[in-house]
């Protein structure tokens, strides 16, 4: 008979004892614990094992009395305790209630506790207010002055100082009440500091502050009281100032990005909010527009006419200057040239565009001057207007690194390259607009295609930034390589790997195209065989080389060869060619070392270049015609036309790069109308026979 279900076997585990093994009465036990079961029934199973401890309110109570007691030995326990079972919801409230929270911060406001017993104080804290339960706003100024000057000190626990910067950070993210007093408390001078030690969770920490004090810097002075108002902008001035520090990026750089350790992921993910934070400083220009009445303003415009056209010398008379200069503004591609400040009004990229092309006018003068003159001297229609260029493009990059919008949570994409150079905005917006210009000239882009050229180079900036450049030279090697050829054929590829191209659908027309587009490749190598190749006669050193013309008979079925004094200019008669060989009595075609020719002792045996540029036919009797190709294509293109009239398969390395190129285009021509379209597994099921055929039409 088998027992009742409501009694179980579970093992039973209490701290500082072995396991027992017992049989529970769950009917039993809910007339003595029915809240207990309430929990834990529905989870109890035979070979469940079942752990138990002290209640959360009777734990509390108990620690709160033993970090208060006077051994140092219980109190460090106690608090060693307290440090792990903080992490639970229920205990930290039950803990909270009790006043737990308010011993640990006068624990740390006495400057009593130190080493260990410090750090697991600081470690309760942090876990106990990381439930949301206590405001942040109630913390006391004592406090944050303690947990503060563990930070500025020069030697600490590092234990002591991880937590601090922990405590600090919580602060200003929670409460922006509390924000003006930890910025006044902690120098960024100090925390930059703790960026230069060996370990790098206290790197990680120190970065998270820095962000934290400069992402809740109130920027509008409408958000803040008054008489806190001018301390407001002045540490967000002190916070752009310390971002811009070429000693704060020089650090970064030598001693996180470049260290002996691989970067880990929340270290990762604060330089990317650091980078973030940097490029937001760009923010106030990008969405400042232009006023065509400030005459100051328009003077950057004039400087870079000035410096593109060396105009040091105007023409008198303000008719004709006018118009010079309304010439000068539309060959650098202005949209107005009559008035090239309305160009600049539109947010974004503002005045951040201007300050980009007068950085590339100044420091790189004659780069800039080349692109200018290279393309207002056109008169084809190809000319890329520089102007309307870089306007556009400052906003694309302002758009793929994220100016002037908030740091995404969880995200770890940042670009070592941007923390090595005093101006890296500047230079990436450089080597960016020569790769426009490149892009430009290599789609044989006209007015018409401007938008499309920009998505191109798009699309080349975004996958040189996924390759991580470290600097910026690399990133131009980069985007070098990634030319609009390059870009066409890693779209093809792309798209050919798809999970579209791999549905049974697309692999069963696949199957159906192929045999069509090998019957192509196949003529066509007929057909270059009819047209004939000119060979090298090898022969002994002592010889001089001579040269001689091999081409297939129109109708496929002999092969003419014959010597020539000279390389040919052209085609060769058939007259010319005395000898001949009947496709029939071709036995077979060798290659490589295979090849009568490279099996003789002699210095071509070791040339490499020359062994896999060799093939021979063998016909009867036994007799072989020695072929050296010109160069890797010849070789495919003979080889690939000797084994089609053999009845083979192709099988060289140019047949399956023009099988590839075939057919994507044919299948892109005939799902050139499926686009967007998702294309079924399996085909629609066959419909029903009609009951009857009465329907059709008589036409009697």
């Amino acid at each position: 008979m088998p027992p009742p279900s409501d009694i179980v076997k579970v093992a039973i585990e209490w701290p500082g004892a072995n396991a027992q093994l017992i049989e529970f009465d769950q009917v039993l036990f809910t007339a003595h614990a029915p809240v207990l079961l309430t929990h834990i029934r529905g989870d109890i199973k035979n070979g469940t094992i079942l752990r138990l401890a002290i209640s959360p309110m009777r734990a509390a109570r108990q620690l709160l009395e033993r970090i208060q007691s006077h051994g140092i030995d219980a109190r460090l326990e106690a608090l060693k305790e307290l440090a792990k079972l903080s992490a639970d919801p229920t205990f930290a409230t039950e803990f909270i209630n009790m006043e737990g929270l308010a011993t640990l911060a006068r624990l740390v406001e006495s400057g009593t506790h130190f080493g260990e017993m410090l750090a697991f104080t600081l470690t309760a804290f942090l876990e106990l207010m990381d439930h949301g339960i206590v405001s942040w706003d109630l913390i006391s100024v004592s406090f944050i002055k303690q947990i503060a000057g563990y930070v500025n000190q020069p030697m600490v626990d590092v234990s002591i100082l991880q937590r601090s910067l922990a405590i600090l950070e919580s602060m200003v993210l929670n409460s922006h009440s509390l924000y003006q007093r930890v910025a006044q408390e902690t120098p960024v001078a100090q925390l930059i500091a703790h960026l230069q030690v060996s370990n790098q969770e206290i790197q990680t920490y120190a970065i998270a502050l820095i962000n934290a004090l400069f992402l809740k810097t109130p920027e509008d002075r409408r958000q803040v009281p008054a008489d806190v108002c001018d301390l407001c902008v002045c540490l967000w001035q002190e916070m752009a100032s310390t971002l811009a520090q070429k000693h704060l990026r020089g650090i970064i750089l030598n001693h996180i990005i470049r260290g002996n350790r691989p970067v880990k992921a929340e270290m990762a993910h604060q330089l990317y909010v650091l980078q973030v934070l940097t490029f937001n400083l760009l923010e106030e220009r990008m969405m400042t527009k232009m006023d065509p009445n400030d005459q100051t303003q328009r003077d950057i415009i004039f400087e870079l006419r000035r410096i593109a056209f060396d105009g040091d010398n105007d023409p008198s008379g303000t008719e004709k200057r006018k118009a010079i200069y309304t010439k000068d503004y539309k060959m650098l591609g202005f949209t107005n040239p009559v008035n090239p400040a309305m160009d600049f009004t539109q947010t974004p990229p503002g005045m951040l565009a201007l300050d980009n092309m007068l950085y590339l006018a100044k420091v790189h003068q004659d780069t800039y001057i080349r692109i200018v003159l290279e393309n207002c001297s056109r008169e084809d229609k190809h000319e890329c207007p520089f102007g309307r260029s870089a306007i556009e493009l400052t906003r694309m990059l302002c758009d793929i690194l994220q100016v002037g919008e908030l740091p995404n949570e969880g995200c770890n994409d940042f670009h070592p390259m941007f923390f090595t150079h005093e101006h890296a905005w500047e230079e990436f917006f450089c080597v960016c607009i020569q790769l426009l210009n490149k892009t430009w000239k290599e789609m044989r882009a006209t007015a018409e295609d401007f938008n499309k050229v920009m998505t191109v180079v798009r699309e080349q900036i975004t996958r040189a930034l996924a390759m991580k450049p470290p600097s910026l030279e690399q990133l131009r090697v980069k985007l070098r390589s990634l030319s609009y050829s390059e870009i066409l054929r890693l779209r093809q590829s792309e798209r050919m790997s798809q999970d579209d191209f791999q549905s049974p659908p697309i692999i069963e027309l696949r199957e159906r195209i192929q045999p069509e587009i090998l019957e192509l490749i196949k003529q066509q190598r007929l057909n270059r065989l009819c047209e004939g190749s000119c060979f090298r006669k090898l022969g002994n050193r002592r010889r001089q080389e001579k040269f001689w013309f091999c081409r297939l008979s129109l109708n496929h079925k002999v092969l003419h060869y014959g010597d020539l004094d000279e390389s040919p200019q052209g085609e060769v008669p058939f007259e010319l060619l005395t000898d001949k060989i009947p496709v029939s009595d071709i036995k077979a075609v060798l290659t490589g070392k295979d090849c009568p020719h490279m099996k003789e002792k002699s210095a071509l045996k070791q040339n490499k270049e020359v062994l896999e540029l060799a093939f021979s036919v063998l016909y009867d009797p036994d007799e072989a015609l020695n072929f050296v190709a010109p160069s890797k294509y010849e070789y495919c293109i003979w080889t690939d036309g000797l084994s089609a009239l053999l009845g083979k398969e192709l099988g060289s390395d140019l047949t399956r790069s023009d099988l590839d190129t075939l057919m994507s285009m044919e299948m892109k021509l005939r799902l050139l109308d499926l686009e967007n379209i998702t294309i079924p597994e399996a085909p629609p099921p066959v419909p029903k026979e009609p009951s009857t055929y009465n329907f059709t039409y008589s036409y009697g």
